[in-house]
């Protein structure tokens, strides 16, 4: 009797792997060629809006490679913000069942993974994509993020989140410039 409920799973797992062998993996389309075009390495010019309510401003560095398939950006992002290092992990995709970019972002600063999800303009240069995250005073807060492809050697990038007023407030902005690729 305890040999049936295993051969079950042994059938749906034979089952499954076959459907799995049968199906070609998926193409890139043009919106993971966008993503994957960013692949390299870029210095970043960053201000951060402080406790001050000025802008501070430092630099770090974003590595970004094409991730599994072609169908993902993976950007491995380092700086130091504030007088502190800080450290961050993204993903950017395409989904195209939705139609929309995803993506996740985990940083030193936080112990909540952030899903985003957004789209493109019709110039395919400007991608908005938004998720919620904890504010400052912990309590989750929707955060918008739109980076505008300059050129193939710049872009910038704009966190903002609501106001006191309710209004978009950008609290970040990061000047990306691709690094010449070493030979």
């Amino acid at each position: 009797m305890n040999h049936l409920p295993r051969a079950l799973v042994l059938l749906f797992a034979l089952v499954f792997a076959a459907s799995l062998v049968a199906q070609a993996p998926p193409k890139p389309s043009a919106e993971h060629k966008r993503l994957t075009a960013q692949a390299g390495v870029w210095d970043a010019r960053v201000q951060m809006l402080g406790e001050d309510g000025k802008m501070a401003e430092s630099k770090g560095v974003s590595r970004v490679k094409a991730g599994p398939g072609g169908l993902w950006v993976i950007d491995d992002f380092e700086a130091e913000m504030m007088g502190a290092p800080f450290a961050g992990h993204g993903t950017t995709g395409f989904d195209p069942a939705t139609g929309k970019y995803v993506g996740t972002w985990i940083d030193s600063w936080s112990p909540t993974v952030m899903q985003l999800e957004g789209s493109c303009d019709a110039s395919g240069k400007v991608l908005t994509m938004t998720g919620m995250a904890p504010g400052p005073d912990g309590k989750p807060v929707r955060h918008t993020m739109v980076t505008t492809d300059k050129d193939d050697g710049s872009r910038v990038f704009e966190l903002s989140v609501p106001g006191p007023d309710g209004k978009p407030m950008v609290v970040m902005t990061i000047v990306y410039t691709r690094q010449p690729a070493k030979k």
